[in-house]
């Protein structure tokens, strides 16, 4: 019955638990849950850099509900429930690992940079990364030693978040190779799901062109963050892009009813 459901109780009457960067994390609804709200907030370079770009927030939150609701179809276990409206999920509550796990495809960012590699060459193999939570370290790279000696995670937690990775990396590279896009690297997060007496790692944050480097496969215009990041302007052009390629917005809809901002692909 429908007078036996959750209801809505708008943002502001909600308690937060937690703000960082571009989320928001409120209390759900019901025991277990919480409600993850998207800002238009873009940082880099650990939010040295800072802006508020209008409609940011409601691609990333319809493009990682595509993303999420997938990788759940296809059994990879995510905190993610629900979209609740254009900006807010209804997601698992999970305590989540200090590790930001970086899966690269292509050589790119801090990867070419360090290694003196030509932006844009394709690894002889996937690599899979593991970086500290911590935003007052720049969040250092760190090895399976690290995490393991600081009690991070556990060798089997290392085993299962490495193949997460792999299995997401597998997903999303032929999902936007499909669509004309190349997925160069990503950045994931999981987190420990309490289920009784049992825990399961489980894919958690968000995945959007946040956290991934996407690349136009015929232009390489990038796609993603790096527009940000590099003063190259069109971040929300280029998220609605992906957003029109992936056939979550229709032709005509805007992210934020301020007018046209989806951009054309090139042929």
């Amino acid at each position: 019955m429908d007078f036996l459901k959750p209801r809505y109780t708008p943002m502001n009457r909600r308690r937060r638990i937690y703000e960082g960067k571009a989320k928001v994390l409120y209390e759900g609804p019901e025991p277990g849950t919480l409600i993850q709200h998207f800002k238009d907030d873009a940082t880099a370079f650990n939010a040295k850099k800072h802006e508020v770009i209008d409609g940011k927030g409601v691609l990333n939150n319809r493009i990682s509900e595509f993303v999420f609701q997938n990788l759940n179809d296809i059994g990879v276990p995510t905190h993610f429930i629900r979209r609740l409206n254009m900006r807010e999920q209804l997601i698992r509550e999970v305590e989540i690992i200090p590790l930001e796990v970086v899966v690269r495809n292509v050589a790119a960012g801090s990867l070419a940079q360090k290694l003196g590699i030509e932006e844009g060459t394709q690894l002889p193999r996937s690599i899979i990364e593991f970086y500290y939570k911590n935003d007052a370290l720049n969040d250092p790279m760190v090895s399976e030693e690290h995490v393991t000696a600081f009690g991070w995670a556990s060798p089997q937690e290392i085993d299962d978040i490495m193949a997460l990775a792999i299995r997401v990396n597998d997903f999303l590279s032929g999902l936007f190779l499909g669509v004309g896009i190349r997925l160069v690297d990503f950045k994931m997060e999981c987190g420990r799901l309490w289920e009784n007496d049992t825990v399961r790692i489980v894919v958690a944050d968000e995945i959007s062109p946040d956290s991934c480097r996407l690349w136009d496969i015929k232009s390489n215009d990038k796609l993603d963050k790096d527009r940000f990041r590099r003063d190259m302007g069109g971040l929300v052009e280029a998220y609605s892009e992906v957003a029109r390629r992936l056939g979550i917005l229709p032709e005509q809809e805007t992210p934020n009813g301020r007018g046209p901002v989806l951009v054309t692909s090139k042929d």
